[in-house]
């Protein structure tokens, strides 16, 4: 059994290293050669460069002996990176599983009403909109080739060395206040647990909300990290004034809270982290 991966990055490294077990050989892409190099010498896989400047020329026979997909990589201003390139090798591949990994973005703001699954998209910027074009051809690919597309919309991913905790110790956090803001989390290794129930379970077409239970105020987080690393909280500081990039202002634009009942009752998933407590203080020691 072969896996691959396009977008060897924080989740798709994640869950290729969690996969270990269920495949002999492991291929992943990221942007550039040397860093194919670098991530092959620490993980073992067979490490491929594909990106804006890259295209490695083994990728497409690769493809042609896997049995199992995932794709991580973003899509850019012009669409999926992937499709223009592979569509026709993936169609003609005996890839059975196809994992396309998206974000809940795609729902834009709901005014802080419960959304799942059957709430329609509703994206609000071009960053989301490209996004809901990326997941439809990734499903219009399935549909045509009779391969088991799924579709998992990830909330705010986070995890070893990429966690509250460590943007704490090293001054790199803020503790916005915006009323009525909650936002959903997911810890990268309960992602991974979902991706690999659905491998047992495919089924075409398929959108999984991937999320934790208790939508929360970014601030709460920021303060229990905090009091996690022994370290007071940053100042509050006003959504109106706080210095923000362009995206992470558009991302406070949005507010909603999303339940994650159909991996829990279809593929069976129980989160290892259903809370940010939970999660944060599994990576409490981590992040010394």
């Amino acid at each position: 059994m072969k896996l691959f991966v396009f977008g060897l990055g924080f989740t798709g490294r994640r869950f290729a290293e969690r996969a270990r077990g269920r495949f002999s050989t492991i291929v992943g892409t990221v942007t550039e050669p040397a860093a194919a190099a670098r991530v092959a010498a620490e993980t073992g896989f067979t490490m491929r460069a594909f990106g804006p400047d890259a295209d490695d020329a083994s990728i497409a026979a690769d493809l042609a002996d896997s049995d199992a997909l995932l794709v991580s990589a973003p899509p850019g201003a012009a669409g999926d990176p992937v499709l223009p390139r592979y569509a026709d090798a993936i169609a003609a591949s005996r890839i059975g599983w196809i994992g396309y990994l998206s974000t809940i973005g795609v729902y834009g703001d709901q005014g802080g009403a419960w959304i799942d699954e059957t709430t329609p998209a509703a994206p609000r910027s071009e960053r989301s909109t490209v996004r809901v074009r990326a997941e439809e051809a990734w499903c219009a690919l399935g549909a045509r080739s009779g391969k088991a597309v799924q579709v998992f919309r990830l909330s705010g991913i986070y995890g070893p060395g990429r966690n509250p905790i460590v943007k704490v110790r090293e001054g790199r956090s803020q503790r916005i206040v915006k009323k009525g803001q909650v936002f959903n989390r997911i810890h990268v290794d309960d992602i991974a647990t979902t991706l690999l129930a659905s491998l047992d379970r495919p089924r075409p077409g398929a959108i999984y909300n991937v999320t934790d239970d208790e939508p929360t105020p970014p601030q709460t987080v920021i303060e229990h990290a905090a009091a996690l690393a022994n370290l007071p909280p940053p100042p509050e500081v006003d959504f109106e004034t706080a210095d923000l990039s362009p995206m992470a202002r558009s991302f406070y634009g949005e507010n909603k809270r999303v339940r994650n009942r159909l991996i829990r009752e279809e593929l069976g998933v129980t989160l290892a982290y259903p809370t940010y407590r939970e999660g944060l203080a599994a990576l409490a020691g981590d992040a010394v």
